[in-house]
């Protein structure tokens, strides 16, 4: 059974930083994308950041210089390193992992009958 567990979110100041964390059990696929994504109320969700397993990380535009995804395999945990944050980074954060075909996840979206999905983790960011 897969199993992604994600943890790390809270409340924070414009400008503060936090770090996301998503640990995964029961998936072992390879290769595969895994990635952070994110929902505000009544917006669309949106791909935050994702790697490949052969760590080829992407980024939206919108949080490119201020987030930073990486993963350790030995741990079976993706971060999200999300620094000067914004109040428009404020959403529940979820992270998904699908295995693919390829060497990158940039154009990644993931399937609903195929990708795992965490609970989610909210952030809130205050002015």
């Amino acid at each position: 059974q897969v199993n992604l567990v994600e943890s790390g979110g809270g409340s924070v100041q414009s400008g503060g930083s936090l770090r996301l964390s998503c640990e995964y059990s029961g998936y072992t696929y390879n290769p595969r994308c895994m990635g952070w994504f994110r929902q505000a109320p009544g917006k669309e969700r949106e791909r935050v950041a994702a790697i490949h397993s052969d760590d080829n990380p992407t980024y939206a535009d919108s949080v490119k210089g201020r987030f930073t995804i990486s993963q350790d395999n030995g741990k079976h945990t993706v971060y999200l390193q999300m620094n000067s944050l914004k109040v428009e980074d404020t959403a529940m954060y979820s992270c998904a992992a699908e295995r693919v075909v390829g060497t990158t996840c940039h154009s990644w979206i993931p399937d609903p009958l195929a990708a795992y999905w965490g609970q989610g983790t909210q952030v809130t960011v205050s002015s």
